[in-house]
């Protein structure tokens, strides 16, 4: 089941917008949850996960690119979509990745447009994964949680953003396990996925949690490659 949010301080068209999704998503059979917000304070305070959020940019008090800044620094990894009457705050909406920008008064069929290809980059991020074998046990890992993986020997750490898991295999069995999944060995005793890359130097990769990793010399220029192509196939907007 999806979870949605819409944050608009005008009440009605919070309520109008609301409306649209639900009835879009019921007729592509898609089950879900949509919650209403009138600031983007409660937004904030609110302890759902979302899966999609559509943000009003132009709000009293915290607006909508604030709002999205400060979910991003929270690792938030979901669906921000943006809704406004000006076009104006298109390339500010690219630093915080936005997945659309959909100008008032959002007309249905663009809409359905993004609905349709929203929740197939959902439904995808939750189909990705690999299985290990920990504790004597099959354990799924979906990839869309992992920020990297660290290799010391024959121990693997899996750096989550809540925790560390462990579990033992060659490093060459799971980098050929995550070929095309958006996964970079940017060193010896780390397979970085490029997702959560915020920023890199030719020596440390800064992910979007604060951490960072070694980047070796002799991989630096397949890592930009990689990661390059990796933001051509995955821009937000289009």
């Amino acid at each position: 089941m999806l979870t949605i949010a819409v944050c608009d301080d005008e009440i009605t068209e919070c309520y109008n917008l609301s409306l649209k999704i639900r009835g879009i998503l019921k007729e592509m059979k898609v089950s879900c949850v949509v919650r209403q917000f009138n600031s983007a304070v409660k937004l904030l305070e609110a302890t759902e996960d979302f899966d999609i959020i559509f943000l009003d940019i132009l709000m009293k008090g915290t607006d909508g690119l604030k709002a999205a800044k400060l979910f991003r620094k929270k690792a938030f990894d979901k669906l921000l979509i943006f809704v406004s009457s000006s076009r104006d705050y298109v390339f500010e909406a690219y630093d915080v990745e936005a997945f659309h920008y959909l100008v008032k008064p959002v007309e249905e069929k663009k809409l359905q447009n993004i609905l349709e290809r929203a929740v197939l980059k959902t439904e995808k991020q939750f189909r990705d994964f690999i299985m290990i074998s920990r504790e004597r046990q099959q354990k799924k890992l979906f990839l869309n949680d992992i920020y990297y993986f660290e290799i010391i020997g024959r121990v693997i750490y899996v750096h989550k953003a809540k925790e560390v898991l462990d579990f033992y295999e060659q490093i060459g069995v799971l980098e050929k396990n995550l070929s095309g999944k958006g996964f970079c060995r940017c060193h010896k005793s780390y397979l970085v996925n490029l997702k959560y890359v915020d920023g890199y130097t030719r020596q440390e990769i800064l992910l979007e949690n604060g951490e960072k990793i070694a980047v070796s010399k002799r991989r630096y220029d397949e890592f930009c490659r990689e990661l390059m192509d990796y933001m051509k196939r995955n821009g937000g907007m289009g």
